[in-house]
């Protein structure tokens, strides 16, 4: 610590670089998935199920393949889903009028019944969630989800379109 030898500077801490949005969202998506799973296990459903029975409340008649897009699954996935809850009296599928080779799917009222059990323990979690949050800010977290959501699935589409 001469004037020949001065004391080294001291390390300055950098802050560290903040995570990625996408690890955000996937952390979001595990931990509501693990929360979700445990919440739907003692009414014999998984989160996986208990989306695709939510699908069909909402729009009705869908087709296997349509519901998977919609329930963000591949179609091979969804159809042994499709299968199980079929067997399981939660869903019946009828011939497509317009198309004899389509079956469609429909909530049973036994699925229906399902659904009405478990949609507390899910608005739960969902309101577990946005607790910390004002409704300016509920309403502005939905929106970007959302708005994230339409970007990466234009995304997707272009990419299944040309091949990708």
């Amino acid at each position: 610590m001469t004037a020949e030898h001065p004391a080294p500077e001291a390390a300055v801490p950098q802050e560290p670089e903040p995570p990625l949005t996408l690890y955000l969202v996937k952390r979001l998506e595990l931990v509501v998935r693990a929360l979700l799973d445990d919440a739907l296990r003692p009414h014999g459903l998984t989160t996986l199920q208990y989306t695709a029975l939510s699908v069909l409340r909402r729009r009705g008649g869908l087709s296997s393949a349509q519901l998977a897009r919609r329930s963000f699954l591949r179609p091979q996935t969804m159809h042994e889903m499709v299968v199980t809850l079929e067997q399981r009296g939660l869903i019946s599928r009828e011939r497509d009028p317009g198309n004899r080779r389509i079956l469609l799917a429909r909530l049973t009222d036994r699925g229906d019944t399902l659904l009405d059990t478990c949609e507390p323990l899910v608005l739960a979690l969902e309101e577990h969630l946005l607790a910390p949050l004002d409704a300016r800010q509920r309403d502005e977290f939905r929106a970007t989800l959302g708005t994230g959501i339409d970007a990466l699935s234009e995304l997707h589409r272009e990419l299944e379109h040309n091949g990708g």
